[in-house]
């Protein structure tokens, strides 16, 4: 039913990488052929090598090198008139802004990538970028805006055998219902994807659904050594591919599964070990959520009240601010387990001022960088590209939305809080 998982975004002369490469192996080959490409004078092949380029830097969590190789790779695609190419590079943009923590610039790139990507007739980039979209809305605790998305995402990802992008809806799927109490079907679905992501030798999916079994098995059984052996198992993948993001969550998870199991001192160790990597890497929500295991660990540990009640507060208005609607109620759950009133300050509902709207709505919005997020469209179908050929003028127009959020994106500091797991 499945076929092998494949990488699309290593594109042109690259498309012998494999969703396995090395990640240091993605970046060496992309750099050497990016080169190349602007020796030619080739502006589509210059998008297209940017693009890997700018992917490894980005799943090796240097933020600042992807940051400055997305653009460049749309500066290229736009000269070139690569409209597919164009989308692919906005596509990247937008999970790097979800990945620093800029979620409306996140929403308006998606957004405008997945406008490109039907302009120009490429479905794999308008599937992504939709992807993208709902996973952003997920990782915001905005599960009902974003959960008929995930779900028409699965079935399309299902009927056309595309193993990658079913992995990663199921996983997506998983995680809302392990955050809203419904284990065994979130067991199911991580356990599904894990026997595809295995089947199609996808290897990075694999690792991310051990990550999410290992949660479940804590969580709902208390069984921490099986937990921790499906860590160590996914841990293997993680260094062998340097997913630097991954591995650094996987060492989270353990801190979380060492935490439930009452013992306190090596996950403040370990709670530790990750706060260090998410530092290195500016993986903000990374490092506020490893913040939180260790105030806890430390509490656990006799550590001073006060100063936990102080951390907690902190997290609790980080997470408030940037609109992180799960992470908050841990936060919440962590004050009241150890008797700590929470701040009146940090009780206000992250979606109180949140206006849905469209992807088209997204694309107008792409000069305001301070607008509201859109919601993610309930019916977005990835199956058929656009039919029609845009004229010069609309493309032109949408051309400039993308410039503006590209210079918005220009304006976004690397250190904005937040972040998002590194899966795609």
């Amino acid at each position: 039913m499945y076929g092998k998982a494949f990488a699309p975004e290593y594109q042109g002369a690259l498309t012998t990488l494999s969703v396995n490469s090395s990640l240091v192996d993605v970046l060496a080959a992309g750099t050497e052929q990016l080169r190349a490409a602007e020796r030619a004078g080739a502006r589509g092949e210059v998008a297209r090598s940017g693009l890997a380029v700018a992917e490894a830097h980005r799943r090796l969590g240097q933020v600042g090198d992807a940051d400055r190789a997305w653009k460049a790779s749309y500066r290229a695609a736009r000269e070139a008139g690569d409209t597919a190419a164009m989308a692919w590079a906005l596509w990247s943009g937008g999970t790097l802004a979800r990945q620093r923590g800029a979620f409306p610039l996140a929403w308006r790139l998606l957004g405008l990538a997945a406008e490109f990507g039907e302009r120009g007739g490429d479905i794999v980039v308008r599937g992504y970028s939709l992807a993208g979209m709902a996973e952003t809305g997920r990782i915001q605790g905005d599960y009902e805006a974003v959960g008929a998305l995930h779900e028409q995402l699965l079935a399309e990802a299902r009927k056309r055998g595309e193993a990658r992008h079913t992995v990663w809806a199921l996983e997506g799927i998983a995680q809302i219902h392990r955050n809203t109490g419904s284990y065994d079907t979130a067991y199911a679905m991580f356990e599904e994807a894990a026997e595809i992501a295995g089947r199609a030798d996808d290897r990075r999916g694999h690792a991310w659904a051990l990550r999410g079994l290992a949660d479940i098995v804590s969580v709902r059984d208390g069984d921490a050594e099986r937990a921790l052996g499906l860590l160590a198992e996914a841990e293997v993948t993680c260094r062998e591919m340097n997913l630097s993001s991954a591995l650094a969550y996987n060492h989270k998870m353990r801190g979380n599964v060492l935490y439930r199991a009452g013992r306190y001192a090596e996950a403040r160790d370990v709670y530790t070990q990750a706060l260090a990597e998410f530092r290195a890497m500016s993986e903000p929500r990374g490092e506020a959520l490893s913040r939180l295991g260790l105030a806890k660990s430390l509490a656990h540990l006799g550590h001073d009240l006060a100063d936990t009640a102080a951390e907690l507060s902190d997290l609790a208005q980080v997470l408030e601010r940037i609109g992180l609607r799960h992470a908050r109620q841990m936060v919440a759950r962590a004050q009241a387990e150890f008797g700590i009133v929470a701040d009146a300050d940090a009780g206000t509902d992250v979606h109180a001022n949140v206006r849905p709207t469209t992807v088209s709505d997204a694309a107008a919005r792409a000069e305001n960088e301070t607008s509201a997020r859109p919601s993610a469209p309930a019916t977005a179908s990835t199956d058929t590209p656009a039919t029609t050929t845009p004229t010069p003028g609309t493309l032109a127009a949408t051309a400039t939305k993308a410039d503006a959020a590209a210079a918005a994106a220009a304006r976004t500091p690397t250190t904005t809080l937040a972040g998002t797991e590194v899966q795609r």
